[in-house]
């Protein structure tokens, strides 16, 4: 099943001919979730080949502009295109009434339903939860109150052993059970221990979308060991009292982060325009994390396959 994280927009405030505000896509199982919705994101998906009208869950970080004032661009073409599945965003309390607040000015009716999720911004909240995803948020530390995303897999059962299915007779109705890590009973009264008939199960992936923050070490416990960090760094380190003030973060305070959050890979973006040439904030980062890429627009981040080590 797929994991895969594609870069929309990767700037900050402003937008540029090169790179446009925050956006992001990720695709768990073939379900796409788009994470802000800056500026110019649907045009940003016919670009990058992605059907707008496959996704169903929008989350918004935060009210600043760069991170929703592509929303309601991108709910109008999805109505004028027909659709008529249900949307849901996930978002600050107040953008329901901005949103309403426009599609009524423009007297449009929605051909689909258009639900709101809002959340608080003390604690981390569940957002919403499949038979094999959970999406929470991430209190975040910003100028507005604001909310990171973290995406993760439910633990996965074991696999059974196609051989020792026939090699025992095991009935269908007995699987689950087993590889839930029940033992199985012979007809002779033998047991067959559960471990002898699974293999490894598919390890649990995760993506933490950290937008717009200071240095918040508070977030290092919800994040720990995540798979995939993506983590706003909108100065070099030189400009560390510019973030300060603005509340933001350094290039070298991402990696700082990911470092002690112990993840897996490390994403940077959310650029100031006043870098045209990327390579200095990555080669901070890389300096405390080497395991850093840049968030480029088009550029996709995939999670592979993994198994227990015993499978």
């Amino acid at each position: 099943m797929s994991f895969e994280l594609t870069i929309l927009g990767c700037n900050s405030a402003i937008p540029t001919i090169h790179r446009k505000p925050t956006a992001q896509l990720l695709n768990v199982a073939e379900r796409f979730f788009l994470i802000d919705c800056g500026e110019g994101t649907q045009l940003q998906l016919r670009k990058y080949k992605i059907r707008m009208q496959s996704i169903q869950h929008i989350f918004i970080s935060h009210l600043h502009g760069d991170h929703y004032f592509g929303l309601i661009g991108f709910i109008s073409t999805m109505h004028l295109l027909g659709r008529e599945k249900e949307l849901h965003i996930y978002a600050p309390k107040e953008l329901k009434e901005i949103i309403y607040i426009q599609l009524a000015a423009s007297r449009t009716e929605l051909r689909f339903p258009l639900f709101f999720h809002e959340f608080g911004f003390d604690e981390p909240e569940l957002l919403m939860e499949s038979n094999d995803l959970i999406v929470s948020t991430i209190p975040l530390s910003h100028s507005l109150p604001c909310c990171g995303f973290l995406f993760k897999e439910k633990k996965k059962p074991r696999r059974m052993r196609k051989e020792k299915i026939e090699e025992y007779g095991i009935p269908a109705k007995s699987v689950p059970a087993i590889k839930s890590g029940e033992d199985y009973c012979l007809s002779d009264g033998s047991v067959v221990p559960h471990l002898e008939l699974t293999r490894g199960a598919q390890l649990s992936r995760s993506f933490a979308f950290c937008s717009d923050t200071s240095y918040h070490e508070a977030i290092i416990p919800q994040i720990k060991g995540v798979d995939m960090l993506y983590h706003e760094a909108t100065f070099l380190d030189e400009l560390k009292e510019r973030a300060r003030q603005t509340m933001h973060s350094t290039a070298k305070e991402a990696a700082t982060i990911a470092s002690k959050a112990q993840v897996g890979k490390l994403i940077i973006g959310h650029y100031s325009q006043r870098y045209f040439d990327l390579s200095p904030l990555l080669d901070e980062a890389k300096a405390i994390f080497p395991d850093t890429c840049l968030a480029i627009e088009g550029e996709k981040f995939e999670l592979k396959r993994e198994y227990d080590s015993d499978s």
